[in-house]
């Protein structure tokens, strides 16, 4: 992992990448008083229930989800991992262009990454990928986890199918997928992160239209206890307090009125790229919102941007540096050539996102992209 790949915010940011707003006080004081009124703080407190819930209802689409609430989104990877009782050191195949927590969980539940490489359009493992994968495998793989990256919607119907077809277990990381999920027959993991779309500070959740495979994961979140102080299974400590629940709900409360400022920055983005040699994510302000602006830049021009945003005062981060591949914590560890993630590496740059970003500091910021692309501004057709 290069230092350049990990490239922060330094220096007079005068607009910093990130800037995350949770629920204000007055919005938080209803239910902290609640919590006040009840002294109950942790193991599945009266909050944490209404939370799961209204996460469970959150859309009123398609087949009923079932929801357990967790302390983040690590832990409840690792949790739905450890509810499979997959025998330990099973290779567990992963896409390489993810956020290192992805892989952090797959070891933490006894199992071993297996890296592979993504579908260099939608930047995501496919179940057609996956397939094909499966057939030159390093040896037994005992689950897949998917990645929805960034938000980005994936094709869940492929992966039910896969599931099923080939009788092995399919975990989706869809982190900051909020906007973007729907229950289904593959346990999602997404995040409550102060940094996604619907934040609480940290925390994060599990949805999964399989009831008893919830209150599995349920179990293994409560070390492994069920209805007992017996440890019936291998478990952690991956509850959710009140207190992350309270605000949770705070933010749910107002998610009517947040999402509109999320789909305004996006869309701006999409209109100030439009005719460009820049790339968004598809669907991204149009049909599902994230918290970060992802621009695909030309090979070779992401160090140029960099330079003349840090030079005006603009933050910019590649957020997933150059993929689980390049970090010295996997280097042990199985992969197939990465070579699409790499490129994603080195491509992909993500621009100044939060739901009061001035509309001119969005144009300003792809204005000083588009003048270091070696094609110029026009997209080469």
């Amino acid at each position: 992992m290069t230092a350049r790949a990990w490239r922060v915010d330094q220096g007079d940011v005068r607009v910093p990448v990130c800037r995350p707003r949770l629920p204000p006080a007055d919005a938080l004081l209803p239910y902290l008083r609640r919590i006040d009124s009840s002294q109950w703080y942790s193991n599945w407190g009266p909050l944490v229930r209404e939370l799961e819930a209204r996460l469970a209802d959150k859309d009123g689409s398609g087949p009923g989800g079932h929801v357990v609430a967790v302390a983040g989104a690590t832990a409840g990877l690792t949790a739905v991992l450890l509810s499979l009782n997959l025998a330990p050191d099973t290779l567990c195949m992963v896409p390489a262009w993810t956020f290192a927590a992805t892989a952090h969980a797959i070891v933490r539940a006894g199992l071993r990454p297996w890296l592979v490489d993504v579908d260099g359009e939608a930047g995501a493992l496919s179940a057609a990928a996956a397939q094909s994968y499966l057939q030159r495998a390093p040896g037994p793989v005992g689950a897949v986890v998917t990645v929805a990256p960034f938000g980005m919607p994936v094709d869940v119907g492929g992966w039910e199918l896969f599931q099923a077809e080939n009788h092995l277990p399919v975990v989706l990381d869809a982190a900051a997928g909020f906007d973007s999920v729907r229950p289904s027959a593959i346990p999602t993991v997404l995040s409550l992160h102060a940094t996604k779309v619907l934040g609480a500070g940290e925390g994060g959740y599990v949805v999964w239209n399989d009831p008893d495979g919830i209150e599995g994961v349920r179990r293994v979140a409560n070390f492994g206890f069920a209805g007992s102080r017996e440890a019936a299974v291998s478990g952690l400590n991956a509850k959710m307090s009140e207190y992350t629940a309270a605000v949770a709900l705070a933010a749910l409360d107002s998610w009517a009125s947040t999402r509109p400022q999320w789909e305004r920055v996006a869309r701006t983005y999409r209109a100030a790229v439009a005719g460009s040699a820049a790339d968004l994510p598809p669907g991204y302000g149009l049909e599902w919102v994230s918290s970060t602006a992802l621009l695909r830049l030309p090979p070779g021009a992401i160090e140029k941007a960099e330079d003349a945003l840090v030079a005006a005062g603009v933050g910019s981060r590649r957020w997933w540096g150059d993929g689980l591949g390049a970090h010295t914590a996997f280097l042990r560890h199985a992969r197939t050539d990465l070579s699409v993630t790499e490129t994603l590496g080195t491509t992909v740059l993500g621009l100044p996102c939060w739901t009061l970003l001035p509309e001119e500091e969005i144009q300003q910021a792809v204005q000083l992209v588009l003048s270091v692309l070696p094609e110029g501004r026009e997209r080469d057709r």
